[in-house]
C-alpha cells in the first residue's frame, strides 16, 4: 500500500511547480559548474602513450580519429580478470548509442583498461559492445591516471583516488577522462572524474531517477549491489540482493 500523499490533480499541480523551481534551480546550477569545469587549466601530455586495439598498436594521439576532443572511460578489467567490472559494464552498456552523436560534437570515444587486447576481445564480444576498446597494458597509462594500482598501494588500504585518500584496497577503479587536441597535435589533459562521477555514463539511473521508486537500493550492502552484466539479469524478477557491483566507489 502506498504511503503517498494523494490528492487532487490541482494540489499535485500545485506540489509540482513546487518541484520544478528546484530542478531548474538544479540545472542552472548544473550549467554554472560546466562553465568551471571548462575554465580549469590544462596539462600537456609529455608521455608517449601507446594503446593495442582493433587497428593494432597507436598513441594516444592517433586515438582522437581526426576530432579535436577524446573521452576515455577507464574500464575496470585487469590483466587474468574473467570479466569486466558488472559497474563498468552497466556504464558500457550506454556507450555505443552515444557515439554517433559525440562524434557530430568533435569528440570521440573510447574505452581503455589494462588487459592484453586479447582478453578484452573475448569479453567485449560476450556482451555485444561495438565501441572502440583498447589495452594500456605494458605502460603506465592507467596508474598515472589513477585509476589501477600496485599490489602494495592496495594493500594498504588507502589510495590517492577521486583526488584525496580512499579507503579501498583494491588494484582497480573507474573514471572517465577528457583530452583535447591542438592544431599543432600536443595533446593535453583536460579533465578527470571518478567515484560518483562516473554516472555520467549511467542513463539508465537517469530514468530511475524520474520514478516512485527511484534507485531502489535501500537495504542493499552496496548501492550497486543490483547491478548485473546484462547477459546475467534473472529476467524473472529484479535483483535485490547481492555484490553486483564491483567497484568501491562511494555513493
Amino acid at each position: 500500500m502506498t504511503t503517498h500523499s494523494i490528492v487532487s490533480p490541482d494540489k499535485w499541480l500545485e506540489a509540482r511547480r513546487d518541484l520544478l523551481a528546484a530542478e531548474k534551480d538544479l540545472s542552472r546550477r548544473s550549467d554554472q559548474v560546466a562553465q568551471l569545469r571548462r575554465q580549469l587549466p590544462w596539462v600537456k601530455i609529455e608521455k608517449d602513450y601507446v594503446f593495442e586495439g582493433p587497428d593494432g598498436h597507436q598513441t594516444l594521439s592517433e586515438l582522437f580519429d581526426g576530432r579535436r576532443q577524446l573521452l576515455v572511460q577507464h574500464f575496470m578489467l585487469a590483466p587474468g580478470a574473467e570479466e569486466g567490472c558488472k559497474s563498468c559494464s552497466y556504464m558500457a552498456d550506454h556507450s555505443d548509442a552515444m557515439i554517433p552523436h559525440l562524434e557530430q560534437r568533435d569528440t570521440t570515444f573510447v574505452a581503455i583498461s589494462r588487459a592484453p587486447y586479447a582478453e578484452i576481445v573475448r569479453f567485449k564480444r560476450r556482451m555485444g559492445w561495438k565501441f572502440k576498446w583498447l589495452s594500456s597494458n605494458g605502460t603506465s597509462f592507467n596508474y598515472d591516471f589513477r585509476v589501477s594500482f600496485t599490489p602494495e598501494e592496495a594493500a594498504k588500504g588507502s589510495l590517492a583516488y577521486n583526488y584525496g585518500t580512499s579507503h579501498y584496497g583494491q588494484e582497480e577503479l573507474p573514471g572517465v577522462s577528457a583530452f583535447f587536441k591542438d592544431e599543432r597535435g600536443d595533446v593535453f589533459h583536460t579533465y578527470s572524474t571518478f567515484g560518483r562521477g562516473v554516472e555520467v555514463m549511467m542513463g539508465t539511473y537517469r530514468m530511475l531517477d524520474l520514478t516512485a521508486k527511484g534507485r531502489d537500493e535501500d537495504g542493499l550492502a552496496h548501492a550497486m549491489g543490483w547491478v548485473r552484466h546484462h547477459d546475467r539479469y534473472d529476467t524473472a524478477a529484479p535483483a535485490k540482493t547481492g555484490g553486483g557491483a564491483c567497484c568501491g566507489a562511494p555513493r
